[in-house]
């Protein structure tokens, strides 16, 4: 994980020189940018918010070494830039506002998952951090969601973070996929840093370097008694069964890595049972996703646990969202302009927002985009104050509190909602306060076309 000091340059550089750039005029209007997923990738069907813990770390340590500064002051580019720029970097603190939805929250696309309303430079220069640590956590904690609801109450354990897109993105996944309803993680940093707890077995290196396949269970017994998940199949899946029914040991578990998983763990449950190690749980793993898990259960595989790696840290069939952080508002002397975008398939809602949902008979049926202040008493409003003037507003919660957010979230969620395959789209729109001020808007910036006159 990079250190504090080096946040500061995790930053396209565009930021900053936008940021000299309204430092040079004297721009200094207060800003609200939202961040958001313009829309769902077919794969998907929700989103579980994460990474919003993680941001408001950032946003609360965030500093300009002197390192740093005469780096960027090194750069070409920045040769016609004032010096008091790099003196404002020195003091550089984040003054903002931070609305959020509470990490683990159940999301969909146009809806806010993180608002800021800050001085326009502060608010420009946080962006890329933002946009990239939402983005990799939600879409991880997402795709572990799918995971862990196609298991039907099976444990799923994390074990992608050597597939994972670098060593800080494999903490990160961790992190997200335990958010997202996985068991355990085999990455000892995440359970360091975040208290994800830990899991793992033996590599077949374990097995090849002993004589035979017995002397390995045993000498791995030897050290974790009553821990220990015995790699079955380095040579072949049922007679490394029977060697480790054999042992006259407890056998905590056994774990499938390859092969027909579906028929070799029903053969492997029949001999344990059979041998009297009824109580030793079967785990697989070996490429599995959502889709696969699902086909096992389907075919009636009596397996326990289930180990979830490339899949999982990568979301290989979904590996990225169309996460935006849009400027939506400016305010300058207590004049509020509402700012939008109106090209072609990037069009989106000016001025401030909140998510209001919408329940009957405790699940969810629809949530309403609407202006920030509108009132819908019967609904709930997701956004909520979280940070003011750089500061946390209230207690960092627990992740024991932000799983179990997620899993109440979807246990209010239509099933409909929730398919592997593509799966009915869950309703948003918009208030008709909020269409009316986009309609307004557009009028204001875009002439109708010639020989019409504007509605």
């Amino acid at each position: 994980m990079a250190g504090a000091d080096r946040q500061s340059l995790m930053v396209d550089f565009y930021e900053l020189t936008m940021a000299a750039a309204y430092h040079h005029h004297g721009i200094s209007q207060r800003a609200t940018f939202e961040l958001f997923v313009r829309g769902l990738p077919p794969e998907r069907s929700f989103l579980i918010a994460a990474g919003i813990e993680s941001a408001l770390d950032y946003l609360e340590t965030l500093r300009f070494t002197d390192d740093g500064i005469e780096f960027l002051r090194s750069q070409p580019v920045f040769r016609t830039v004032q010096s008091s720029f790099f003196d404002y970097l020195k003091t550089f603190r984040f003054s903002g506002e931070v609305h959020a939805v509470p990490e683990g929250t159940v999301v969909f696309a146009q809806e806010a998952l993180l608002r800021v309303t800050a001085p326009i430079l502060e608010a420009q220069i946080v962006e890329t951090y933002l946009l990239s640590v939402l983005h990799v956590e939600t879409l991880i904690a997402s795709k572990a969601a799918r995971v862990v609801e196609a298991a039907r109450g099976r444990k799923v354990l994390e074990f992608g973070t050597r597939r994972a897109h670098g060593p800080e993105a494999g903490v990160r996944a961790a992190k997200a996929a335990y958010l997202g309803g996985c068991s355990a993680t085999s990455n000892v940093l995440a359970g360091q840093m975040y208290g994800v707890p830990l899991a793992g077995t033996a590599a077949h290196s374990w097995t090849m370097i002993f004589p035979s396949e017995r002397e390995s269970f045993e000498r791995l017994l030897d050290v974790f008694p009553e821990t220990a998940i015995l790699l079955i199949d380095t040579y072949d899946a049922l007679e490394g069964a029977a060697t480790a029914a054999s042992l006259g040991r407890k056998v905590m578990g056994v774990r499938l890595d390859s092969g027909d998983l579906g028929n070799d763990s029903k053969q492997v449950r029949a001999l344990l049972d059979r041998r009297g190690l009824k109580d030793t749980k079967i785990v697989a793993s070996g490429d599995l996703n959502e889709f696969k898990i699902k086909e096992l259960l389907d075919e009636g595989a009596p397996i326990d646990v289930f180990g979830v790696g490339t899949d999982l840290a990568t979301s290989r069939d979904a590996p990225a969202l169309g996460m935006v952080y849009k400027l939506v508002e400016t305010n300058e002397d207590g004049k509020a302009e509402f700012k939008a975008k109106f090209s072609d398939g990037k069009v989106n809602f000016p001025g401030r927002k909140q998510v209001f949902r919408f329940s009957r008979n405790g699940m969810f049926t629809h949530d309403v985009l609407a202006c920030d202040g509108e009132s819908f008493p019967e609904a709930e409003p997701l956004l909520e104050p979280v940070l003011r003037g750089g500061k946390r507003l209230g207690p960092r919660p627990s992740i024991a509190e932000c799983r179990e957010r997620v899993r109440t979230g979807l246990s209010k969620l239509p099933e409909i909602h929730k398919r592997l395959e593509p799966a009915e789209a869950y309703p948003v729109r918009p208030s008709p306060s909020l269409e009316r001020r986009l309609e307004e808007l557009r009028d204001r910036h875009i002439s109708p076309p010639a020989g019409k006159s504007a509605q």
